[in-house]
């Protein structure tokens, strides 16, 4: 197969800092970061899969964007002026491995990007195989696995739709600053589909729009942060100013010294026939000491 390709260096933009949930500022906000001993607030990990997607698309063509999924586990906070260069390792005609370095070599994520329909076992689906029991959990004590979200949730993105307090920004706003501009983003007429596609990176807004993050009974007040996530293009892709219907389902729960995990699968259903066209996979990570109530003898020291 082809040598590792091997992307610039960006600087992607924090658009989160105003974020909120449960009326409180989120970890993206530096002075909530800086209590929790993060230096500022991290840019949204989903932000830096964009670097990605002109290579992907190089390597599988528009199929990428119809049947791809890229499955990220994140390693290493990005603050705001901190540049990132991507690398793609091809392996198969349908698979590559990927990986994000900040300028300084520290790793950021690293992601298998895989064609369906068959797309094997990707890099969260190996991570979710190897957890162990979560035990006794405190913030996370009221969830179970398979436990389901809210019923009949329907999303759509337009242009300059805001998208919420969870992302307070629209498409077009995120489309100045995203890294990697596609005209397939925001031109249907030069879209291989005739209709603006929603970018990879813009998934996880869309798929939680409606409150993804905060329709759980998550013992609060607590502060998360995206510590995987996966998102599968099923019948894709999805399309800017269609409207989807959300299914969510609790499939694993888990926890680290210093954070409990919630894992959320989320189907994009077409709202009348029910046909699954895309698949988000989250582990949602909640930070221990975030939680004003959590036993100090359980805290890592």
């Amino acid at each position: 197969m082809a040598e590792v390709i091997e992307g610039p260096l960006r600087k992607p933009a924090q658009m989160l800092a105003d974020q909120s949930y449960d009326g409180h500022s989120s970890i993206h906000d530096d002075s909530e970061a800086e209590k929790l001993g993060i230096k500022a607030g991290p840019i949204e990990g989903p932000t830096h899969f964009s670097q990605f997607s002109p290579y992907l698309v190089d390597l599988f063509g528009k199929a990428w964007f119809e049947r791809g999924c890229f499955s990220a586990h994140f390693q290493n906070m990005v603050v705001e002026g901190e540049a990132v260069r991507v690398f793609i390792e091809p392996k198969s005609d349908t698979y590559a491995f990927c990986r994000a370095e900040k300028e300084d070599g520290t790793p950021v994520l690293e992601a298998s990007a895989t064609l369906g329909p068959d797309h094997g076992e990707t890099l969260l689906e190996a991570r979710m195989a190897k957890l162990r029991p979560a035990g006794e959990l405190v913030i996370l004590a009221d969830m179970k696995v398979g436990m389901k979200g809210k019923q009949e949730e329907i999303v759509r993105m337009d242009p300059d739709q805001h998208m919420g307090n969870l992302y307070p920004f629209s498409l077009n706003e995120k489309l100045a600053k995203i890294t990697e501009p596609m005209d397939w983003y925001s031109d249907a007429a030069g879209s291989p589909w005739g209709r603006a596609i929603v970018p990879t990176e813009m998934v996880s807004v869309l798929g939680n729009y409606t409150g993804g993050m905060i329709g759980w009974p998550v013992k609060r007040p607590s502060i998360g942060l995206f510590a995987d996530l996966q998102i599968k293009m099923v019948d894709g892709p999805l399309f800017v100013g269609e409207t989807y219907r959300l299914d969510r389902e609790i499939v694993a729960l888990s926890q680290s010294r210093r954070v409990e995990n919630y894992w959320v699968l989320t189907k994009f259903l077409e709202p009348e026939s029910g046909d699954v066209k895309a698949e988000m996979l989250l582990n949602h990570g909640v930070m221990k000491a975030s939680y004003p109530d959590y036993p100090k003898e359980l805290l890592p020291a």
